[in-house]
């Protein structure tokens, strides 16, 4: 079966998500709604959105608009009908009737809901058209969410489905999992009841929400968002919506009853239109205070708003040992929570599916956890989980595991594609090599370098595994959502606050280094980035012999929003690609001034699409849609280059002073306009140094080494300003940039 063209019915939010993903991968779609003008205004909503649905904004020209009145012969030539309208049966169930009676025969039709059991939506189809219906469930925002929830029922033609499972992996880059047709099918039905949990321990255990939020974070391996910042995230009468669903199609005696009670607080919340960050504010809210903007956060027992505390757990990794055995009131709620979650997802095996590897990779699609129930048990310990878990009847999955007592009960990850992913490689490779900073794996015939820092940031051991990690062919890849947020800014603030400036540059001189050692090794390198690839993370992938890219990236140079030059390479690399443009052979300044404009502006790609015209990634780059496939493109890309040599060192002939006074003048333009304030203009100054090529020539031919000391001393002269030291705290502790 082969998927040419869809219509998509409802231009809501996850029509359009739909429409727009299905746009990502060069398929035709047409969008129907009630009126034209509805569909319309979707297509323009997904053509600005932020942020964005589209990897290119040209992919918009893939969507046809329509209603459902007069455009509904659209179907007829359908490979593939997506219902996505409100979730009320009767209207669903109108819309399959005129769907069946237009589509052409064996055409898949699937709805998108989250809710309703595949067996109500399919009760006035007959047994032919069952074959053909099923429940696609995909995740908000679809472009970046994993999670696909692909919902059989007893009369489908497994071979389409199947069908449709591998289209959806291969071409929209989707982990698509097979599921029962049960309440909340796998991801909803785990990641609400842990949201639950977390809620209502925190208010039996007289927890603030800042502090549930604290554990049930990154700690834990979950999103920073924690539990009352995603339901605000979410929207608080959104999700009472949700758990009345549940409460309505879930047995008296299920254990999700008794979370999914009505609490008070929450539905005066809801009451008073404290829905969330849509509405006034929820558990959070935002007060302005003078020109001052506050986060304000709500006391549990009063209902009373003051301003938010944050709570440090000391902790930077994922390690749940650590946190259960804490002797505190945050390790016993932790355990509290990660034991019920664990509980619960084993007392629904196999009921909502004989695979429970497959509920672990449903959390890590659908909801970002780094791991999911099983994997939690795993890292606990089966024997440890078992000498303080209490009441575990009628629970098949535990009573057989309390009497193995198997600590290697968990098999093979990732069950749900037949992909070799980087989480099934780990798992049989060697590791070689292991910091606090990355970790490296022997497979086969060569070497894979992770990074394990919170979102990955850069520091020495990074750095060190890097290097030790040439002595074979090597793939950089990570498994978290992140490839590398940058240089850890946090390690160098740490230097910076003692005065101990000499630890900085042999840091970053060191970066230089490893750097270069990776461009020039005598093994290929490749990276294979996803999410965010920025600063230190892009110059390693800059210096990197190849790049096979996810979609899904945010990429740039970004190190001016913090007041410093990016510093390992990333000048001088992309100076060297835009040096190679028909332009700049023309023109030996055309190169330098338009790095100065991409850099000065710290500007962002997000797909690699954007990404190639920055020359943050290059024509021959691999880019791919399904994450999954990173290592094996990696892989053939190895098996491809067993004759690789290292490429030639890159030599510079730049203008100097002259090109220089070019910049300072764009610079005392924007200094006028208002667009940089005065350490804007030191920062640019210093960025213009680099790509001037300092005090030199035309004539004078550069080494990269030249332009690597050129980044390295403007680095250290920025770095030892109190401004960019306090560009830099502003950044860590709000996460937004000071413009001083």
């Amino acid at each position: 079966m082969k998927i040419k063209k869809v219509v998509i019915i409802g231009s809501g939010t996850m029509g359009s998500g739909i429409a727009a993903h299905l746009c990502n991968a060069n398929i035709p779609v047409t969008l129907l709604d009630l009126k034209t003008e509805i569909s319309e205004k979707a297509r323009e909503r997904i053509h600005k959105s932020r942020p964005p649905l589209l990897i290119d904004k040209s992919k918009i020209n893939n969507i046809n608009v329509g209603n459902i009145n007069d455009d509904f012969n659209a179907v007829k030539d359908a490979d593939w009908v997506v219902e996505a309208v409100v979730e009320r049966i009767d209207i669903k169930h109108n819309i399959y009737e005129k769907i069946f009676k237009s589509r052409k025969s064996g055409a898949i039709v699937s709805s998108n809901t989250s809710s309703i059991p595949i067996k109500v939506l399919s009760e006035k189809l007959n047994d032919n058209q069952k074959k053909d219906f099923c429940i696609t469930h995909f995740f908000n925002p679809v472009r970046y969410m994993g999670l696909l929830e692909i919902v059989k029922n007893e009369n489908n033609d497994l071979d389409k489905i199947n069908s449709l499972k591998k289209f959806c992996e291969q071409e929209l880059g989707k982990g698509a999992i097979i599921c029962n047709d049960t309440p909340g099918f796998l991801g909803n039905r785990i990641g609400v009841f842990a949201m639950q949990v977390a809620m209502t321990e925190a208010f039996k255990m007289k927890l603030s929400i800042e502090e549930a939020d604290a554990v049930f974070g990154r700690p834990m391996g979950i999103p920073k968002t924690g539990v009352f910042g995603l339901y605000d995230l979410i929207g608080i009468d959104l999700m009472a919506d949700v758990l009345k669903s549940f409460i309505k199609e879930l047995s008296k005696n299920d254990p999700f009853q008794l979370v999914a009670k009505e609490i008070p607080l929450i539905t005066k919340l809801i009451q008073t239109g404290y829905t969330g960050r849509k509405g006034k504010g929820g558990f959070y809210k935002m007060n302005k205070k003078g020109n001052q903007k506050i986060l304000e956060a709500i006391d549990l027992e009063t209902g009373e708003y003051a301003p938010s505390n944050k709570i440090d757990l000391g902790i930077e990794t994922v390690n749940l040992n650590s946190l259960i055995n804490r002797k505190d009131k945050y390790g016993e709620y932790a355990w509290s929570v990660i034991s019920q979650i664990i509980k619960y997802a084993s007392s629904l095996v196999p009921g909502i599916t004989n695979k429970f590897n497959d509920i672990d990779e449903a959390m890590r699609l659908g909801f970002n956890w780094a791991q999911g129930p099983f994997e939690m048990l795993k890292e606990i310990g089966v024997n440890n989980f078992f000498e303080r878990i209490d009441n575990f009847k009628n629970n098949e999955f535990l009573e057989n595991l309390s009497k193995s007592k198997d600590e290697n009960f968990y098999g093979e990850r990732q069950q749900y594609t037949d992909i070799e992913t980087l989480g099934k490689v780990k798992p049989r490779a060697i590791k070689i090599d292991k910091n606090s900073s990355a970790e490296i794996y022997r497979f086969k015939d060569f070497n894979i370098v992770e990074f394990t820092t919170k979102a990955n940031t850069l520091d020495y051991n990074s750095m060190d595994c890097l290097k030790k990690a040439t002595d074979k062919p090597l793939i950089i890849i990570n498994e978290s959502m992140q490839f590398s947020a940058g240089v850890n800014l946090s390690y160098t603030m740490n230097f910076a606050d003692k005065g101990d400036f000499k630890s900085i540059e042999k840091f970053i001189k060191y970066f230089q280094e490893t750097c270069k050692h990776l461009k020039y090794s005598k093994y290929p390198v490749i990276s294979a980035p996803s999410g965010l690839s920025l600063g230190g993370g892009e110059e390693v992938i800059l210096q990197s012999n190849f790049v096979v890219s996810h979609t899904n990236i945010v990429m740039g140079l970004v190190e001016t929003i913090v007041g410093l030059v990016p510093a390992g390479g990333g000048c001088k690399e992309v100076l060297w690609r835009w040096c190679q443009s028909d332009e700049a052979k023309k023109n030996p300044d055309f190169a330098p001034l338009k790095v100065f404009e991409i850099i000065g502006y710290a500007k962002t790609a997000t797909s690699p699409v954007e990404a190639e015209p920055l020359k943050y990634l290059r024509p021959e780059d691999k880019k791919i849609m399904n994450r999954n496939s990173l290592l094996a493109v990696s892989k053939k890309i190895l098996d491809d280059n067993k004759d690789f040599k290292a490429p030639k060192e890159c030599k510079f002939n730049l203008s100097g002073r002259a090109l220089k006074e070019k910049m300072i003048k764009t610079l005392e333009k924007l200094y006028n306009e208002k667009v940089i304030a005065d350490h804007g203009v030191e920062v640019g100054k210093e960025l213009a140094n680099v790509l001037s090529g300092g005090d030199t020539t035309i004539e004078k031919t550069l080494s990269e080494d030249d332009l690597y000391k050129l980044e390295l001393d403007s680095f250290m002269r920025l770095i030892e300003t109190k401004k960019t030291q306090d560009r830099i705290k502003h950044t860590l502790a709000t996460g937004k940039p000071l413009i001083n």
